[in-house]
């Protein structure tokens, strides 16, 4: 087991990287949206495809669900996968409408929330959870592979696991803190991405102490 635990690798991570300011959206709205469009692609996509929406008028969930499709798909084009994430954004417009919109949505328990959202087309549970968390601030963990990759090579997961219980092993060692949880996954993105890659820079990396991983490769 890794010296320090979630929350020891939290503060560690929060003095080295310091606050993340996620999520960048003007509305929960907004972050519903980002939610969808991220997936498979980085965040400068996501914002020019979030500019491309306003550019084409579609910056309401009632716009969006009558756009025609091929409209909706070019608005979006930057994301990658314009099509796909086209039907999806239509699906959870369509769904926050029926819903009642973001304040009817927002009187839900966090456990129904959750479950309203993962019956829509194209979100599963990273992208829900991504929305409980961010645009209803609620908290709820949210997983994605930086969390595995990380947390495997601290030996505070074990390989395999379900998402569910990746879940529900920090919300256990975290207790229910939706800012602590918003901070956290920025900052863990922060890390996979700029050190802890496929093929991590263990020398620039502020874990490097307390990582066995990185303790077997500087033993190499």
């Amino acid at each position: 087991m890794a010296a320090l635990g979630f929350r020891g690798v939290y503060d560690r991570l929060y003095r080295h990287y310091g606050p993340q300011g996620w999520w960048p959206a003007r509305s929960p709205f907004e972050v519903m949206l980002g939610a969808v469009l991220t997936q498979n692609t980085a965040w400068s996509n996501v914002e020019k495809a979030l500019a491309g929406l306003e550019n084409a008028e579609l910056t309401s969930a009632g716009a969006i669900v009558d756009a025609p499709h091929d409209d909706l798909a070019a608005a979006i084009r930057p994301a990658g996968y314009f099509n796909v994430k086209a039907r999806r954004l239509k699906a959870l417009c369509q769904a926050y409408l029926d819903r009642g919109g973001w304040a009817a949505m927002d009187r839900l328990e966090t456990g129904t929330l959750r479950e309203v959202l993962l019956r829509v087309h194209g979100v599963g549970r990273e992208t829900a959870d991504d929305i409980v968390l961010y645009a209803f601030n609620r908290p709820v963990f949210v997983v994605d592979a930086y969390t595995r990759r990380i947390f495997e090579r601290l030996d505070l997961l074990e390989a395999g696991m379900g998402y569910e219980a990746v879940r529900a092993r920090f919300e256990a060692a975290l207790g229910p803190d939706a800012a602590v949880y918003n901070e956290y996954h920025a900052l863990v993105v922060q890390l996979g991405k700029s050190v802890c890659r496929p093929r991590p820079l263990c020398e620039h990396c502020c874990l490097n102490p307390i990582c066995p991983s990185a303790r077997s490769r500087n033993a190499e």
